[in-house]
């Protein structure tokens, strides 16, 4: 099984470009911090992915994510290999977005001066259950009252 979640803020705009092909796919490209905790309290560290969307979600990155945003993502790693000009070979792991979601209010993401103004969720994710705040992306995940959190 190769499954990711991640929930962090986006360290740059998305990129797109379109592929070749007989018929143009969107490739967007943009980054995740993703805070890590450490067992001293208090202690904190960030992990940095690269996030590759296609198709109709990568237009959907581009024209609604912004830098700062609090985004959380359900995808693949993909590890790719590749040789350069001067035949040195090169490894890169990207994750491979397969769900996009915001994952914070629209107040808070624009108190911070990032510009929301968006639908609720990416193409080909779940509609909403009609029970989420304006501008606020609901997790999928059901309520359960004995979680800690």
């Amino acid at each position: 099984m190769n499954k990711v979640i991640l929930m962090g803020r986006l360290t740059r705009d998305p990129e797109v470009r379109y592929s070749q092909s007989a018929t143009p796919v969107a490739v967007a490209r943009y980054g995740l911090a993703v805070r890590r905790q450490f067992a001293r309290q208090g202690e904190q560290d960030v992990d940095f992915f690269n996030i590759v969307s296609f198709g109709k979600a990568g237009e959907f990155a581009e024209k609604f994510f912004r830098k700062g945003q609090m985004v959380s993502i359900v995808g693949r790693l993909q590890v790719n290999t590749w040789e350069d000009q001067q035949k040195v070979k090169h490894t890169s792991v990207d994750v491979v977005a397969e769900e996009q979601h915001f994952a914070e209010s629209r107040t808070s993401s624009e108190s911070r001066g990032v510009m929301v103004d968006s639908p609720i969720s990416s193409p080909g994710t779940a509609p909403s259950s009609g029970n989420s705040v304006e501008g606020f992306m609901p997790t999928q995940i059901e309520e359960d009252d004995d979680l800690p959190f």
